[in-house]
């Protein structure tokens, strides 16, 4: 068996394509989801410390599921609030988005029934799918005219799920139009706000005032609010719905009150500093202004440059990596083959020394 696991680990190392555990040095950050810059916000820390310091059982362990010594005030005051703000009948907490769209995708679709993807989606929502007895298609990226197609071909219960920003390609949902097909066809569409949170207030839903139109949302606070968690946003009877069907919910330990305290403070803190939003888009149209040919949308925190030679590629990390600039090059299989790229993420601590710093390296690696 250990040959076997060797054999294969080597197959994918001769590729190129090897994963391991690194850990973040000093250099300048521009592959983080740290898009706000709330992961070292020492004034965010600061509040954060001062719960603990009143409250110190906060950071204790929270001993169970949710549904047996996991639950507390504290998790119930903060979904409430969460449904509030958000303008939503209920909302419903997990340990992270993975675990709730695993929960979302593998109690939701039952046999018979269809699941129709954006063939870019998050990695999690697949394997969520594959937890279910449901059949899943797979809709070209953002192509409207081949969802209305598969819509058109399906029988019974159906469910659409995208995401509003994408996370490899940095470009966004034709959101209001999905709704709308997903209404005239009557399928419930889910919407993945992961990489939206907070770089667009609430969310792409919250901000176009899709809410009722949306069957339910996810939120993750690991992104731009710099913190651990996530939410489904949706009606009374799908939270029940997922705390008696959703094995991953169901069969996880609950995190501590301190991430549910922390996650309610990020949206007062987010509130209270709108200039954080307004510095990362000064600093993203500063980056788009040098040049570079960029496959995302002007207004996304997430840059991708197609570098589509591997050896390249990573000559042109390395490059950055010693000039003390931390990129992210992505390959197969989290990409298709010949779909490699550069993915860049631009935050609010980024300077325009830096910006400009990593475009002209770009630049003269790539002889653009």
């Amino acid at each position: 068996m250990y040959r076997l696991l060797e054999t294969r680990l080597m197959k994918r190392s001769e590729s190129g394509f090897l994963r391991e555990l690194k850990i973040t040095g000093k250099a300048t950050d521009f592959f983080s989801n740290d898009y706000l810059g709330m992961a070292q916000d020492q004034d965010f820390h600061a509040e954060v410390l001062q719960a603990i310091q009143e409250d110190p059982t906060l950071i204790g362990g929270s001993t169970g599921s949710r549904l047996i010594s996991g639950h507390s005030q504290v998790a119930f005051e903060t979904e409430a609030f969460l449904a509030r703000t958000h303008q939503t009948e209920s909302a419903l907490l997990f340990p992270s988005g993975y675990i709730a769209n695993l929960s979302l995708f593998s109690c939701l679709p039952q046999k018979g029934e269809t699941v129709i993807v954006d063939e870019y989606i998050h990695r999690s929502v697949h394997d969520g799918c594959m937890m279910s007895t449901a059949t899943k298609w797979k809709f070209k990226h953002n192509n409207l005219q081949d969802l209305e197609d598969k819509l058109k071909r399906t029988q019974g219960i159906c469910y659409v799920a995208i995401e509003s920003l994408y996370s490899m390609e940095g470009d966004f949902a034709p959101l209001k139009e999905i709704t709308n097909l997903t209404e005239k066809y009557g399928a419930s569409l889910i919407v993945d706000e992961a990489h939206a949170f907070g770089v667009f207030g609430y969310g792409l839903v919250h901000r176009l005032g899709l809410q009722n139109n949306v069957f339910a949302t996810l939120i993750t606070y690991g992104k731009a609010m710099g913190s651990h968690g996530a939410a489904v946003l949706c009606k009374h009877i799908v939270k029940s719905y997922l705390i008696n069907f959703g094995s991953p919910f169901i069969y996880s330990t609950a995190p501590t009150d301190l991430t549910w305290m922390q996650l309610k403070m990020g949206y007062q803190y987010i509130l209270n500093h709108p200039s954080l939003a307004d510095q990362l888009q000064q600093n993203i149209q500063f980056f788009r202004s040098q040049g570079l040919p960029i496959l995302s949308a002007k207004e996304s925190p997430i840059q991708a440059l197609a570098v589509k030679n591997i050896e390249q590629l990573l000559q042109l990390r390395d490059v950055l990596l010693h000039k003390g600039l931390q990129t992210y090059a992505v390959f197969s299989p989290t990409v298709r083959l010949g779909q490699e790229r550069l993915r860049i993420c631009l935050h609010t601590f980024n300077t325009k020394e830096d910006i400009r710093l990593l475009a002209s390296l770009i630049q003269e690696n790539l002889s653009l």
